[in-house]
């Protein structure tokens, strides 16, 4: 997913913060003329359910759905308001909504309203904390890898599809996990076997698929471009603390943008001040933090 969203979260509260707002269930309605559905309603029985970012991998796994395999979807969009790219994630979907409704008549019918839901709102119970707990003694993911399953027990989805992809943690994390299945929307996908139940891996990843899971981001913009999707794809968006509206280059999502080759799309000074900050002041911070530590 973009993780990376792991990155993407990491401002954020921890999962158990997210649990003493439990009693705050209220939905949070959206102004957009897209997204206007912030609890379920009656979808499409073979609707496809996807967690939507406005980022790359989603965007493009949104653009397989509706405009090759034209199966109904149901987005979903978990709103951390601590986020510096929020409001700009928000925007950027319903630009890409819009354009898909007015370039492919035929998405008006599958597209269904984006679903928002505040991650104030979602209750991550001790199983789900415990699991990530258990998974960041080995490699760090974020906060919201409790959030999203939590989200899907709460509405009992079983399959949510999430934008995993090569050279993404979570790939890593789940290589020896997944097997392939056949997906009902008439498709081939990945998910975390069954046999694997009583794992951490499974308890936090059993609620979704990952149909992009043997590609990766350049892999992506060559199908992408193959299909004519490109222009749609430069719409979407992945930094987390944008610069006068542009991309910063120090951020963990610039940081992944420039290092799978999509560096065009951070502006040329930005990605010279990110090599340098990379390089040079990267390096020293850990060791730096040691010391600081044995002074006090």
């Amino acid at each position: 997913m973009s993780q990376r969203r792991d990155a993407r979260m990491a401002r954020s509260p921890a999962p158990n913060a997210c649990a003493a707002h439990n009693a705050r269930m209220t939905a949070h309605t959206m102004t957009h003329p897209f997204a206007h559905a912030p609890e379920p309603t009656a979808s499409p029985a073979n609707a496809i359910d996807l967690f939507w970012t406005g980022g790359w991998d989603s965007t493009f796994r949104l653009l397989q759905l509706l405009l090759h395999l034209r199966v109904p979807v149901v987005p979903h969009y978990l709103e951390d308001p601590a986020r510096a790219s929020t409001a700009t994630e928000l925007r950027t979907m319903a630009r890409i909504a819009e354009r898909l409704r007015a370039t492919y008549p035929h998405t008006r019918a599958l597209l269904q309203p984006l679903r928002v839901t505040p991650v104030s709102a979602l209750a991550v119970d001790g199983e789900l904390a415990a699991a990530l707990a258990a998974v960041r003694e080995r490699v760090f993911i974020g906060s919201q890898y409790a959030w999203l399953p939590a989200y899907c027990r709460r509405h009992a989805i079983a399959d949510m599809e999430l934008g995993v992809h090569v050279d993404d943690k979570v790939q890593a994390l789940l290589r020896e996990f997944v097997e392939p299945f056949d997906h009902p929307g008439g498709y081939r996908s990945l998910r975390v076997a069954a046999r694997h139940a009583g794992t951490p891996e499974h308890t936090l990843f059993r609620h979704f698929s990952f149909p992009l899971f043997a590609i990766d981001k350049s892999g992506i913009d060559r199908q992408a471009a193959a299909a004519g999707w490109r222009e749609l794809m430069e719409m979407t968006w992945f930094c987390h603390t944008p610069v006068r509206g542009r991309p910063c280059g120090f951020c963990a999502p610039c940081a992944y943008t420039i290092d799978e080759g999509l560096a065009r799309r951070v502006p040329r000074s930005r990605r010279a001040l990110s090599f340098v900050y990379r390089r040079l002041l990267v390096p020293i911070k850990d060791p730096l933090r040691r010391a600081r530590a044995t002074l006090r």
